[in-house]
């Protein structure tokens, strides 16, 4: 059933984000979405990023086609879909490596990964591709040393998180930021960090970055995630989590800031907006995506458990008993106890990237997954 037939069906508001959970007891989902996927195209490879434009879903990852009504589509590496009807759209550049990283601005899609051309045309790892025709943007063309591997689009700029040390022969280390106008490479947001950067988001007034880095801006204390200013790339001092293994996700609010996190198991971590802790699940894996609806906090990753407390053994064995949630799991907002809502997934590496659409009630999930709750759904899934 496709997200406009499940809304006329029944008004249903979305609930969360995988995990393991801290508390013994589930608590029940307020309006939970669908646990079945919408009707959606599968993909023949790996869904690495989603991201929401209105209506539109767009694509990426290291698929060469897209599966629909049993039929192979060319899609290579890159794709959107309608996220009312679930068809496939007409869009289709080409890469000609994987897309990590996708971001939307206005009329524009910005892709990151590890390609060497777009459609036939010269671009370095980093693409502006036109939303609605496809076409590859002839004014936004840099070359990057180092790979990017998270993308954000606000306050006038794209920015780029991942392993790059130069940007057009100018140092940059491990972030950039480019202007959205000109395309021009921003000469003044120049923050250093001393490890790779996972994953960007972005709130007034803060750009958070998490990954492995230990010190930002030559400063100490800041390790794993950090807030930074957005036009002067400052630290913003007043928020200081410093979470104890490497940050893969972020989802940011007004109020308050979710990871996904490795470590012996995984985690989800709910922060208030000056880096205290409010509360943190564990589960049996990495958590490696992250995304938030109404009172929910969905996430997903590589785990088969959500364990009952934060204690876990070898292999991140949940040692005080577990709840199966088999790469994806529903958080409530306010606790992170784990919700009843379940769409149980298979494979090793799970799920990749998330991103939710208040306005539409849905989320997406991307990765390795080729089932859901017993039925085949290939890679990609929305669920409203």
């Amino acid at each position: 059933m496709t997200y406009r037939g499940k809304l006329c069906k029944q008004l249903m508001v979305v609930a969360g984000v995988v995990g393991a959970v801290v508390a013994a007891l589930a608590t029940p989902a307020q309006a939970a979405p669908s646990e079945s996927s919408d009707s959606v195209p599968g993909f023949n490879g790996t869904v690495l990023s989603v991201a929401y434009s209105g209506s539109t879903i767009y694509v990426g990852g290291t698929f060469t086609s897209a599966v629909v009504n049993g039929k192979s589509v060319t899609r290579n590496r890159l794709a959107a879909v309608d996220a009312y009807t679930g068809q496939l759209l007409p869009w289709a550049p080409a890469a000609d490596g994987r897309v990590k990283a996708l971001a939307v601005s206005g009329s524009s899609v910005y892709i990151g990964g590890d390609f060497g051309y777009v459609s036939g045309q010269r671009r370095d790892s980093l693409a502006r591709i036109d939303a609605a025709t496809g076409a590859v943007s002839s004014t936004f063309k840099h070359s990057i040393e180092g790979r990017p591997y998270a993308l954000a689009a606000a306050n006038g700029r794209l920015y780029v998180g991942g392993t790059i040390t130069k940007v057009n022969g100018l140092t940059r280390t491990r972030l950039a930021a480019f202007n959205l106008s000109s395309g021009a490479l921003d000469g003044s947001w120049k923050p250093t960090v001393d490890d790779q950067v996972e994953a960007l988001a972005t709130t007034s007034g803060r750009i958070y970055v998490g990954g492995k880095f230990h010190k930002v801006n030559s400063t100490s204390g800041y390790d794993r995630l950090v807030a930074l200013d957005p036009t002067s790339a400052a630290i913003v001092t007043a928020f200081k989590p410093k979470p104890a293994v490497i940050v893969f996700a972020i989802a940011a609010t007004s109020d308050g800031v979710y990871t996904a996190h490795g470590g012996q198991g995984g985690q989800a971590t709910a922060y208030t907006l000056t880096g205290a802790k409010r509360w943190s699940a564990t589960f049996d894996g990495d958590a490696q995506a992250i995304t938030t609806l109404a009172d929910t906090v969905y996430v997903g990753g590589h785990f088969d458990h959500a364990c009952r407390t934060p204690r876990t053994g070898d292999q991140g064995v949940c040692l005080d008993g577990a709840d199966d949630r088999v790469k994806l799991a529903a958080l409530a907002m306010n606790d992170g106890h784990l919700r009843d809502w379940t769409a149980n997934m298979n494979g090793i590496e799970g799920v990749l990237t998330m991103a939710s659409n208040p306005s539409l009630g849905a989320f997406t999930a991307g990765g390795a997954f080729t089932m859901i709750n017993g039925v085949a759904q290939k890679r990609l899934a929305q669920f409203s």
